[in-house]
């Protein structure tokens, strides 16, 4: 398996919006985030980073196969679930580039995929000019009972991110 990652910008979204949708569902019905979307609304809501200035997408592919994706855009332009937290603690969103989702087929997992999401957002926001960037996790109790056996919490690979 060779996996290519590729920064995608502008009209280059559009196109892989349908199988990021798909793949948003996959991942996000598992452990921690217990999400059961639907098509229609996914696309909806990504149909936004190809009409969002300095929006992205970075794609890994299995041949043309989207096996794995990470989102990013300036936080003021995000939903204001999003924007709120940050307001709220008198951080101003045009200063930030948001980290939105990272969603990777499990097959896939363990071999620095993740690393080269995060590299190429944070390249991305950089070249906008950002000097901040930040991202969101689901958080749930260790005790929950939809908790998948072998769990790996990501707080290692976060921090190892800085």
């Amino acid at each position: 398996m060779t996996v290519t990652l590729k920064t995608l910008r502008k009209d280059e979204i559009e196109p892989v919006l349908p199988q990021l949708a798909r793949l948003r569902i996959s991942v996000f019905r598992d452990w921690p985030y217990l999400y059961d979307g639907s098509l229609d609304y996914e696309e909806k809501y990504l149909a936004r980073y190809a009409k969002t200035p300095g929006a992205v997408i970075v794609g890994a592919f299995d041949d043309d196969v989207l096996i794995g994706a990470a989102t990013g855009a300036p936080l003021d332009t995000e939903l204001v679930e999003f924007r709120k937290p940050f307001t709220g603690h008198g951080l101003l969103p045009v200063e930030i580039f948001y980290l939105a989702e990272s969603v990777l087929e499990p097959a896939y997992r363990g071999r620095g995929i993740g690393h080269g999401f995060f590299e190429a957002r944070e390249a991305h926001a950089r070249a906008l000019g950002y000097q901040r960037a930040a991202f969101c996790a689901v958080l749930r109790p260790a005790t929950h009972p939809a908790r998948a056996a072998g769990y790996r919490p990501l707080d290692p690979f976060w921090t190892k991110r800085g």
